[in-house]
């Protein structure tokens, strides 16, 4: 996933895999782990609902265990039945517990005779947390219903009763019937040339986390860009899709051979309609996108390049709890550079990679001692809140600073045998400095030391010495930004009219928190930053003009706030606005009009946003 947010950081630990249960789960992996799920389901668009039933294949471990334990959120249970090998079914007495605010009702099955297969029949609610259904009005053709899961961090439990955790990997089949005209698709290989028949198979042979198990449904298109790649979206947005997406077959090889084969088969994007809260998730088979990265000139595709190097990190070998996510966000952000340098250039990966490392060195002060940590100290956050930029942008710079120590050949060579010897299985930061120790750590002497690593995986901060790229289009820009906020150069003589997207975002980053108005006046003027389709310079923008008191802003700050519910570029204007009485109560009118549009995680984003800054003006 790339979504860039500064969220709190941390959840319990979970040394030992296979003894531990996850903190984030009700499940108990230790008694008893699911291997395959069979879904049977249907979806019911006017309703807003999933109806059928999940068959789990389950491996009894302890032959003491009298239950099988589940996570479920909001899920109105019919019945549910032990299944024999004959296929013959026998009523199971369940108990479901009240629900938990954060890890939602714990499902307690009665199973003293180890049935090897348990089917639980259900319907989903409305409002289910990792489901967000769309009206015709609310998507870009204006046509149909549309539907998506968002399942990380631990929001698969509220469309299927499953072991909800990082650490059980399963197969899934698939059975799914919808309206006629309506594609589905999920994270398994997709027909792109499959009829719209209402009725839909899939078949995922590799073991994937829940929180990688995905649903999309709608008006939805398909355009072959490759012999095993193709992009999913809307029809009016199908080609433009296909087009920023051009490269994706190249992205592909470029990735094997640097790390070995991809193992997936086929590699599909879907693009979503704007309300999708992340930048990209990177469900097996099929990335689901934001398309904020649709710009026409193929500046954010770093975007799929990252969901792609998940097909290594993360889908491939995976975080066992969600304190470890640093292993799937941090080696996936380096592998992410590395493509994007093989295809555009040194000089853009050299960018992107500083833009992120002054972002956090920016913002890692300000953090809690823990959250600054790759692996943080046992302590009770919830799931979500452990994907900060501390996973993606410190993890990356510490394999950097690795790559740098022990020459690109031989880092290269240790980093395919990680993948290699750890593949489908989800593992612990010990276990992955396990496996350093031997083969990079003690076999090339004398480049890093043990202590070095324990203090960028262990410790708080950036290490000082942490190597940062060079890049001679950013230091021009440095002193430019300089000279104009010092009144030496007029805003129409930045020589900007060739930057691209990361050096705009790169000269707005490095503006004052609060700039003074005439500066930000003057820049509009000059380059006609208001009403941008280009989202990454626009929250930077708009940001940035609403806290030097631009007023004349807010109707396009709304604009974008309204099209727009990915979270990165959407709560940053949030609050910006929130900072002012007057403010707060213009982002409470733009929020009333955008709620309908938005996914139940980001209204719960901004909902905390405005809720905490009423609290501190009163």
């Amino acid at each position: 996933m790339r979504f860039l947010s500064a969220l709190a950081f941390g959840t319990l630990m979970l040394p030992l895999v296979a003894l531990a249960n996850d903190p984030n789960s009700y499940a108990q992996p230790d008694q008893v782990r699911v291997t395959h799920l069979d879904l049977d389901l249907h979806i019911d668009f006017p309703h807003k609902q999933l109806d059928g039933q999940a068959t789990l294949k389950l491996d009894w471990t302890n032959p003491q265990a009298q239950s099988l334990v589940l996570d479920t959120r909001d899920l109105k249970i019919a019945k549910i039945e032990a299944v024999g090998s004959d296929g013959k079914t026998t009523p199971l007495k369940y108990a479901l517990a009240p629900r938990d605010k954060v890890l939602g009702s714990k499902l307690t099955i009665a199973t003293p005779k180890h049935p090897a297969q348990v089917r639980i029949v259900y319907t989903t609610s409305p409002g289910a947390s990792g489901l967000q259904w769309l009206t015709p009005a609310q998507t870009a053709d204006k046509k149909l219903p549309f539907m998506f899961s968002q399942s990380e961090s631990i929001h698969a439990r509220s469309w299927v009763p499953l072991q909800d955790s990082p650490a059980v990997r399963f197969t899934y089949d698939a059975h799914v019937t919808a309206p006629k005209d309506i594609r589905v698709v999920m994270s398994a290989p997709n027909d792109a040339r499959h009829p719209l028949d209402g009725d839909y198979r899939f078949n995922q042979t590799h073991p994937i986390p829940s929180y990688l198990l995905a649903i999309g449904a709608g008006d939805i298109a398909a355009k072959e860009t490759g012999p095993r790649s193709a992009v999913y979206a809307e029809p009016s947005v199908v080609a433009k899709a296909a087009h920023e997406f051009e490269d994706t077959e190249k992205m592909i090889a470029t990735a094997e051979q640097l790390y070995g084969p991809y193992r997936w088969g086929r590699y599909d994007i879907l693009v979503l309609p704007p309300s999708f809260p992340y930048g990209g998730m990177e469900n097996p088979n099929m990335t689901f996108a934001t398309p904020t990265v649709l710009v026409g000139d193929k500046s954010l595709v770093s975007l799929v390049a990252h969901e792609l190097a998940h097909s290594w990190s993360g889908n491939l070998i995976t975080a066992a709890s969600w304190r470890d996510i640093w292993l799937n966000e941090g080696f996936t952000t380096y592998v992410q550079g590395r493509i994007t340098e093989a295809l555009y250039g040194k000089p853009l990966a050299d960018e992107e990679a500083l833009l992120s490392a002054r972002a956090l060195q920016k913002d890692i002060a300000a953090m809690p001692a823990n959250a600054q940590k790759l692996a943080p100290d046992p302590r009770g956050v919830g799931a979500d809140d452990s994907l900060s930029d501390v996973a993606y942008d410190k993890g990356s710079w510490f394999l950097r600073t690795l790559e740098q120590r022990f020459g690109r050949a031989d880092f290269d060579a240790y980093l395919k045998g990680y993948f290699d010897h750890f593949a489908f299985q989800s593992i612990t930061t010990e276990q992955m400095l396990d496996y350093l120790k031997p083969n990079l750590i003690e076999k090339y002497p004398g480049k890093m030391s043990w202590d070095e690593v324990n203090a960028w995986v262990y410790g708080e901060g950036i290490p000082k010495d942490a190597p940062l790229p060079d890049s001679p289009r950013f230091d021009a820009i440095d002193k430019q930004r300089g000279d104009f906020l010092a009144g030496t150069l007029a805003a129409a003589k930045l020589d900007a009219r060739g930057w691209n997207t990361q050096e705009w975002m790169y000269f707005l980053d490095r503006l004052p928190d609060a700039p003074p108005l005439a500066k930000m006046q003057q820049l509009d003027a000059a380059w006609h930053l208001t009403g941008t389709p280009n989202a990454e310079i626009g929250m930077r923008w708009y940001s940035h003009a609403i806290a030097a008191g631009d007023k004349a802003v807010w109707p396009a700050a709304a604009e974008h706030m309204i099209r727009i519910g990915r979270l990165y570029l959407t709560t940053p204007l949030y609050k910006a606005f929130a900072k002012t009485p007057e403010g707060l109560a213009y982002a409470e009118q733009v929020y009333a009009k955008a709620k309908a549009g938005y996914h139940p995680l980001t209204q719960q984003a901004v909902e905390s946003i405005i809720a905490k800054a009423k609290k501190a003006n009163h």
